[in-house]
């Protein structure tokens, strides 16, 4: 809701008229007050031109001057948290911020894949159950609890242009962004290992190397944060931040530089050292493509151009929206599908040690 500093003899008229119109009661303090603006789409029926009271806050100029503007805007956002009623406020959360169809897509997205993956749950946990891969068994139920904090991410995106949720939105995307960080890293360390990678000794290896350089990450983003009060989560082409578009460069750089390596890697000769299979090849090609690709719009935005902001929010939308099933597709689902194709050798030999294909053969 806006509101618009008034004089308080406009609205009561019995009081001195003398009186300074906004600024009174001392030489050491002031009041600002505050009154409903007429002009505000949101229609309150308890409300009318004769009930409206004024509300103020006291500052004094002899607190430090951030000191009176946080005391400032406490009050305008209270003024804004009153403002909208229950029927509008649906349409703020879907509509809010980016626009409908960023955050509908986004949302349905998200929610399709936990929906896939709620699905598969008893099968999935039966196979687990009966394997013994500690990788695979730990990297399925981090990608569950991931897969859950980015549903809520995408479904909260009218938090990021709420004035009263930018602590809330920060920590959401903060953890959120990092935790799919972990399972990428970890897939990279996985990847780097080669053939070797089983076992808890593995297991033990490959979330160590992940939880130090996402434990780096994350007290680097949150002094970037709470300390020099840069909004890396919040994003907006009003004004070149190029702190923090410098951070974003250096990130998706070194993720860039990486899956390079590990390409230039399937086509050097030491090709052998890494698994032998056609989707993680594919995996990489198609990383290193999206990383270069987000390294650019960062690149431009930090420039001040307008479409590399457009291009950056595109890869935004696309990895929180395909990420996590790609990884899914690429690690998980494989291991699944084995595991189906060795039950069924198992049956066959079975069933023809118990004679059922003697017929066939003769």
């Amino acid at each position: 809701m806006k509101c618009s500093p008034v004089p308080v003899n406009e609205v009561n008229p019995k009081r001195n008229q003398t009186q300074k119109p906004l600024f009174s009661d001392s030489k050491d303090s002031y009041v600002i007050t505050y009154k409903f603006n007429q002009s505000h789409p949101f229609n309150f029926p308890s409300l009318n031109s004769n009930s409206l009271r004024p509300f103020g806050i006291r500052v004094s100029p002899k607190q430090p001057m951030n000191k009176n503007r946080v005391l400032v805007e406490m009050l305008q956002q209270s003024v804004e948290a009153s403002g909208p009623v229950s029927s509008g406020r649906f349409n703020n959360w879907v509509s809010e911020c980016h626009g409908f169809w960023h955050n509908a897509f986004l949302l349905i997205a998200s929610f399709l894949f936990v929906l896939y993956l709620a699905f598969q749950a008893k099968q999935s946990f039966l196979k687990l159950s009966h394997g013994r891969s500690y990788i695979i068994i730990s990297y399925y139920i981090s990608l569950w609890i991931i897969s859950l904090l980015n549903l809520a991410w995408c479904s909260f995106q009218a938090w990021e242009c709420s004035s009263g949720k930018v602590m809330t939105w920060n920590l959401l995307s903060l953890f959120t962004t990092s935790g799919m960080l972990f399972l990428e890293v970890s897939l990279l360390a996985f990847l780097l290992q080669g053939n070797t990678a089983s076992g808890l000794e593995a297991l033990t290896r490959t979330f160590g190397i992940s939880g130090i350089i996402v434990g780096f990450d994350i007290l680097l983003k949150a002094i970037y944060l709470f300390a020099f009060g840069i909004p890396l989560f919040i994003d907006s082409n009003d004004g070149i931040q190029h702190a923090k578009w410098n951070l974003w460069v250096v990130h998706k750089l070194l993720l860039t530089v990486v899956y390079g390596f590990i390409l230039f890697m399937y086509h050097s000769r030491w090709r052998e050292r890494l698994p032998a299979r056609p989707a993680f090849y594919k995996y990489v090609t198609i990383m290193f493509i999206f990383n270069a690709i987000a390294l650019f719009a960062c690149g431009l935005t930090g420039n001040g151009a307008a479409f590399g902001f457009w291009l950056y929010r595109v890869t935004v939308v696309c990895y929180h929206a395909f990420y996590l099933p790609l990884l899914y597709i690429t690690f998980l689902a494989d291991f699944f599908q084995e595991e189906d194709l060795h039950l069924e050798s198992v049956y066959y030999s079975e069933m023809k040690d118990a004679g059922f294909f003697e017929s066939d053969w003769d």
